[in-house]
């Protein structure tokens, strides 16, 4: 194996490990069962967030950069995103099967392709709206409005993934000119502050348990960005963020073992339309050579303040 290989291989497998930190925090977060409010969670886990911080400062970044932006308006915009997309993936987890809510946060690239084409005037052709109406039908399969109830968690699940895509956007508008710490600042203290206003008339006191529990969701969450900036470092980012999906292989596996949850035949093939929709989007994102939407964290936009090392 040359040593081109060997580096890309590295990056795998560390991009691997960054998405199964991810999926075990996602798990955390489900066990609390929301025996503490969803803001309160939120703000709890993205506190601890903060301890990523010094392994994304590059040479000459400070924490002050976190404040520093080259587009005041987006950076806010961002800042709230990140904290309507970490309350609404809390909710979703909690409300949804793991394989569920991971079905339809991942109706993120379909969003960013349709905003790339209002916002950012992209071209795009039929394959890509081709891979944008599989999407949605897959989530239809998997909801099937009619015919089984929909919850809370549905539309906080659909509104992580619209969230998510928004951040994808304002990621591509700044490019280059935007500091890696000013994106994961923007998502880190938006959770942070909006979460802390808005736990105040529902503060619960958390058992010693339930307080672990969101530690962990925490912790995991700032492992998997760090590794995410590792993987980049070895590996191209269109290989690294594919492997994204293999989230879905860990929300099937955990909400099995742990949960008791079960995949029937319907959301099997929802599960397996949304993410094929979403893999045809990044193959295209790929062969056009725009920049690839970073990867999802189910619980946190935190991977998408981390641009792969070929970007930056």
């Amino acid at each position: 194996m040359s040593s081109s290989s060997d580096t890309t291989f590295k990056g795998v497998v560390i991009a691997l490990l960054c998405f199964a930190a991810y999926s075990f925090s996602d798990a955390a977060v489900k066990l609390v069962d929301g025996r503490v409010p969803p803001f309160q969670a939120g703000f709890i886990g993205t506190l601890v967030g903060f301890a990523a911080v010094p392994f994304l400062l590059k040479r000459g970044d400070s924490w002050r950069d976190m404040l520093r932006t080259t587009n005041r308006p987006l950076w806010l915009l961002r800042f709230v995103c990140s904290s309507i997309g970490t309350v609404g993936s809390i909710i979703a987890f909690t409300e949804l099967s793991m394989a569920e809510a991971f079905c339809l946060i991942f109706l993120l690239p379909s969003f960013a392709t349709i905003m790339s084409v209002i916002f950012l005037k992209e071209q795009v052709g039929m394959k890509r709206w081709a891979a944008v109406i599989v999407g949605f039908i897959g989530v239809l399969i998997v909801l099937r409005p009619g015919f089984r109830e929909l919850s809370i968690g549905h539309l906080t699940a659909l509104a992580s993934g619209f969230t998510g895509a928004v951040s994808v956007i304002i990621y591509r508008y700044l490019g280059p000119s935007e500091k890696n710490i000013s994106m994961y600042g923007a998502g880190l203290l938006g959770g942070l502050i909006v979460c802390a206003v808005a736990m105040i008339p529902q503060w619960t006191t958390p058992t010693f348990y339930d307080l672990s529990l969101l530690v962990v969701f925490g912790l995991l969450a700032a492992v998997g960005t760090v590794l995410l900036m590792i993987a980049s470092f070895y590996a191209p980012a269109a290989i690294v963020t594919p492997l994204q999906y293999s989230q879905m292989l860990w929300a099937i596996l955990l909400g099995y073992l742990i949960f008791g949850d079960h995949v029937d035949l319907w959301m099997g093939v929802g599960i397996a339309l949304i993410v094929g929709s979403g893999l045809l989007t990044l193959v295209r994102e790929r062969k056009r050579g725009t920049p690839l939407p970073p990867p999802v964290a189910g619980q946190t936009e935190a991977a998408l303040a981390v641009k792969p090392e070929e970007e930056r």
